[in-house]
């Protein structure tokens, strides 16, 4: 009997140092765990760290503060922490303890370089979770330290007043902390706090354009992989958003007035009053697409993310010059169409008033003469055929790119010639369609890409999407060049297999992705 106990008792202690590691930071000792990559190779996962105290009652609404140390005990970094409130299946998955990183390493004892992975969803959805969006299998077979990072979302993250109660911006400070964290820390996860590469999706890619420019973040990474959206689209900057602040505090029974009772008030709310809110944000469906903004702060003695408009900033080349990778996919918006077009009362409201409503969709300004116009416009320029009623599925192929357009093509391509004269930049056009995509017909489960965030299929394990595709998958080619190029820029700030730079004045330089070819 005690023989058999020492035998489980060995077994135990061999195991235990299988699947569990830990690392000693300025802050305590970290207890990761073990993992394999999609092509098996082993690797350690730290995940749910606290980089932030928890924005709760007098923090909710300002700038993040770093958390504290844990030390003498040990983080349990085994699973994943929390995501930021918002609408979720499974909401024991949310909380607003959520200010959490994700660190993927190899060897802890090396120096490698750092991508940290800045999440896409409008800045009211997503994280930074392994399990759902950033899962590290297939970075994890290439030669860096990955990081993900949750951020503080919709109203919690981006309310903006206008007045020292809520300045705005919180969700972008978040992860200008995350990034200091960084800085300061992943030297003991085998990262190189003097090589790291930003790589951002839709918010996210918004999120590194305006890292560019924010005082806050200058010289925090070294190169940045802007995929699909930038900062210079709609809608405009300004100070404050306090209209949509009010329509929160009126969907939370707050008092709208003054500012500094309501925001007190909204400060005394539960975040599942917020989650359950949500769709009242919204002016119909899920429109505007990007419904929180980022503000030109006011000085009320915090630090700043924004001291002035980006547009400004640009335009004078003031701002933090880093190589670059950015690029769209080929159908961009099309499943905002799709969607639009089989929800009944999205499409009585365009065919009875499209002048009203389209310019919500397309983030223009409403109202007003030139909003409408530009409206009546678009719609004979894209949707000649649908002049009198858009319908689907004879409505998608116009409507589809009108919102690619106007919601991802005009930022891209001010992104581009504001950017180029100053920094040097690759750029891509993802064409490949795979057998998954973040829009399937549910008639048919016809993949129906490339549309927004298709990319992320070939550069994590998306799990709420695919499952983990091995070297014997048909995506595994996709798969192989989309992360050795990345890693390569991570590594050296360009890339052998892009080919030229970007260049403001020529259509050469574009990499297409699903062609060997490049665009002449």
């Amino acid at each position: 009997m005690i023989k058999i106990l020492v035998v489980e008792l060995l077994v135990l202690l061999a195991s235990s140092s299988v699947f569990s590691i830990e690392v000693d930071t300025d802050l305590g000792r970290v207890r990761g765990v073990n993992l394999t990559s999609r092509l098996g190779v082993s690797f350690h996962a730290f995940r749910g760290i606290r980089y932030a105290e928890p924005a709760l009652g007098e923090l909710r609404f300002v700038n993040p503060q770093p958390v504290k140390p844990w030390s003498p005990g040990t983080f349990d970094a085994s699973q994943d922490g929390p995501m930021c409130p918002q609408p979720w299946d499974n909401m024991t998955d949310v909380s607003e303890d959520c200010l959490r990183l994700n660190v993927y390493t190899k060897d802890v004892k090396a120096r490698k370089p750092v991508i940290v992975f800045l999440h896409p969803g409008g800045f009211y959805v997503f994280s930074g979770q392994s399990k759902y969006l950033a899962g590290p299998e297939h970075f994890m077979d290439r030669d860096c330290v990955l990081v993900s990072l949750n951020y503080r979302l919709g109203s919690l993250g981006f309310l903006a007043t206008g007045t020292k109660d809520a300045p705005g911006n919180a969700g972008l400070k978040d992860q200008v902390l995350a990034l200091r964290w960084v800085q300061k820390h992943i030297h003991r996860f085998g990262g190189d706090p003097q090589s790291v590469t930003l790589l951002g999706y839709s918010a996210g890619s918004i999120s590194i354009g305006l890292h560019m420019i924010s005082p806050m973040s200058r010289g925090l990474f070294h190169r940045g992989i802007c995929m699909s959206a930038s900062p210079y689209g709609p809608p405009k900057y300004h100070s404050n958003d306090l209209q949509l602040a009010q329509r929160q505090a009126r969907l939370l029974k707050c008092p709208q007035e003054p500012v500094a009772e309501m925001v007190e008030c909204m400060r005394r709310k539960p975040y599942l009053d917020y989650v359950s809110t949500y769709n009242g944000m919204f002016e119909f469906g899920w429109n505007p697409v990007l419904n929180w903004r980022i503000v030109v702060e006011e000085d009320f003695g915090q630090e700043r993310f924004l001291i002035e408009d980006p547009f400004k900033t640009a335009r004078r080349g003031d701002f933090y010059k880093v190589p670059l990778i950015t690029g769209i996919t080929e159908f961009e918006f099309k499943s905002a169409a799709f969607w639009d077009l089989r929800n009944a009362s999205i499409v009585s409201k365009y065919n009875s008033d499209w002048e009203r409503f389209a310019p919500i969709a397309l983030i223009l300004d409403r109202d007003s003469n030139q909003s409408r116009t530009a409206t009546r416009v678009l719609r004979e320029k894209y949707l000649p055929e649908s002049r009198d009623k858009l319908e689907y599925p004879k409505s998608l192929k116009g409507l589809g790119e009108l919102f690619s357009d106007a919601l991802i093509g005009v930022a891209f391509n001010r992104f581009l010639r504001l950017m180029a004269p100053h920094t040097p930049i690759y750029t891509y056009l993802f064409r490949y369609k795979g057998r998954y995509s973040f829009l399937k017909n549910p008639d048919n489960q016809e993949a129906m890409g490339p549309v927004h965030h298709d990319e992320l299929l070939y550069l994590f394990h998306v799990g709420l999407i695919s499952p983990l595709l091995k070297r014997e998958d048909p995506e595994n080619f996709i798969i192989e060049r989309m992360t050795r190029m990345w890693m390569e820029f991570a590594k050296k700030g360009k890339s052998r297999l892009f080919g030229n730079w970007y260049k403001s004045d020529s259509k050469n330089g574009w990499l297409l992705f699903g062609s060997i070819s490049h665009l002449g």
